[in-house]
């Protein structure tokens, strides 16, 4: 198992590609803890199963992004542990509910977005750095948006290629203490998020995808997989593009 004695933290776990970095992880060997906004049966029969399944422990940490009292709070819990944390993935983030043109978007928007895609990251990223010590890994889940800029996506691509750049710098910032910092840039997913678009957007970018599909959100975990475990021990201020040949 690749994260076998690892413990790792992982945020947005309820849905999505944080859901399958949850499985991944915890079926190669970490203990997690897991980062939600609220508690739900669903979520609680979950890790309970991928818990007795894979002989892990899984503690949930409920916190909106956006409260930062609550986010401190849960970061006080986890402190009570004592568990060295060797792996940080700040995977939660929202997007517009509708692809706007940029003299649509409203100011308020970008702030929005900013506080859950960026500010916040950084924010957990210094809470948890503190129990990191030496040695690690930090995952960031940027977006091709960043990379390639995507029509009506002015506020969200900005706010994942601010998270890019906190990646670059924070790589060189942490290499002496041997954490590995890196982002994963993942195309146009199957999942909640990315069945909400509009069907001439979906069309569109399926159309210039080298494979012609949506990515599934168990192959982004993966990715994450390999750039927590010990395969990417040297490689760090990285971004991957997990986009399937996915081309404006």
């Amino acid at each position: 198992m690749l994260l076998e004695n690892k413990t790792a933290v992982i945020t947005g776990c309820n849905r999505g590609i944080g859901r399958e970095i949850l499985k991944v992880f915890a079926q190669n060997g970490a203990d997690i803890f897991a980062c939600v906004r609220r508690e739900t049966e669903e979520f609680s029969e979950l890790i309970k199963k991928l818990s007795e399944e894979n002989s892990v422990e899984i503690i949930p940490l409920y916190f909106d992004m956006r409260d930062a009292f609550a986010m401190k709070s849960a970061i006080m819990q986890l402190r009570k542990t004592r568990k060295k944390i060797d792996i940080l993935v700040n995977n939660a983030g929202i997007t517009s509910p509708e692809s706007r043109l940029f003299q649509m978007t409203t100011v308020e928007s970008f702030r929005e977005i900013f506080e859950v895609n960026f500010f916040a990251q950084i924010q957990l990223t210094q809470y948890i750095l503190k129990m990191m010590k030496s040695g690690g890994s930090i995952i960031n889940m940027s977006s091709i948006s960043a990379l390639d800029g995507i029509l009506g996506q002015s506020a969200y691509g900005a706010s994942k290629a601010a998270l890019a750049g906190f990646t670059f710098t924070l790589a060189q910032e942490l290499g002496h203490q041997n954490i590995r910092v890196n982002a994963i840039a993942p195309g146009f997913i199957d999942t909640d998020m990315g069945r909400g678009s509009e069907d001439n957007y979906i069309k569109n970018i399926l159309n210039n995808a080298a494979f012609g599909r949506m990515g599934k959100a168990e192959e982004i975990a993966k990715t994450a997989l390999f750039l927590a475990s010990d395969l990417s021990t040297f490689m760090t201020g990285e971004i991957i593009r997990a986009d399937g040949g996915q081309r404006q």
